[in-house]
């Protein structure tokens, strides 16, 4: 048999899949694939290749565009790290563009109304203490305005791996104030006072915005996120200063 040449291009990060590619990705994910059955999956799909047969369970004849060619298993494992940004979270958020003809929100959060984002990250604390699904749902009719209905498995795993990167995504522009919190503290844990400790944190943040002018929280509401963020961080930061100088000075 001649030999042929075949260069298989894919993608090299999160940000460059499409949308329809993302679909994928998160559909092998909610089918609970193991991370080098998605990756291996993945390299075939994005490559434009697709398995015939298997021979011996060794090697693989595949079909690229009208030609036909065998890969060995090893071969195929040996080209699985390129994919291996796979196994992490996107470190800048990504989003189905839409859900059923309802466009997402910035997948960023630049300019969605601060309210918004206090109403996300309670309903994302929550699915994390309880695992409970259907708050993934209340995410998404957040996140894509005017959604209704249930969602499918990969909808909801795609609503989790955007609300999870914009997290920490955020904590790493905004590490001041978004510190680790306390063991006893712990929001991510099965508490069953989490409802009051996360209404305790959204009171404080508006406390913090508005000085304790009660007259502005709804223009605090109102603020684009980041610009909320940016004044907690500062805030933040200047107490940490602050207590630091009160330390060093005894």
């Amino acid at each position: 048999m001649k030999p042929i040449s075949i260069n298989l291009t894919v993608p090299a990060s999160w940000a460059e899949l499409s949308d329809k590619q993302l679909r994928y990705i998160f559909s092998l994910f909610a089918m609970e694939f193991n991370a080098d059955e998605i990756k291996a999956l993945a390299l075939l799909r994005f490559s434009g290749c697709k398995v015939i047969a298997r021979h011996n369970g060794s090697s693989f004849l595949l079909k690229h565009g009208k030609q036909f060619f065998t890969i060995k298993a090893l071969t195929l494992a040996e080209v699985l790290p390129q994919l291996g940004w796979l196994d992490e979270l996107p470190p800048q958020p990504v989003r189905l563009a839409k859900i059923r003809r309802h466009r997402a929100l910035a997948a960023d959060f630049q300019g969605v109304p601060f309210e918004v984002f206090i109403v996300v990250e309670n309903l994302f604390q929550g699915y994390l203490s309880t695992n409970d699904e259907a708050l993934l749902v209340d995410l998404a009719k957040v996140l894509y305005p005017g959604l209704s209905g249930t969602l499918t498995a990969s909808e909801r795993v795609s609503v989790f791996y955007w609300v999870a990167a914009l997290k920490q995504m955020l904590a790493r522009r905004f590490a001041d104030f978004f510190q680790p919190l306390a063991q006893d503290n712990n929001l991510l844990g099965s508490s069953p006072n989490i409802g009051a400790q996360l209404q305790e944190s959204v009171d404080a943040q508006i406390r913090a915005l508005t000085k304790g002018d009660i007259t502005k929280e709804r223009e605090i509401l109102s603020l684009d996120t980041w610009r909320a963020l940016t004044e907690l961080n500062a805030q933040a930061k200047e107490f940490k200063q602050l207590n630091a100088q009160i330390h060093a000075s005894k």
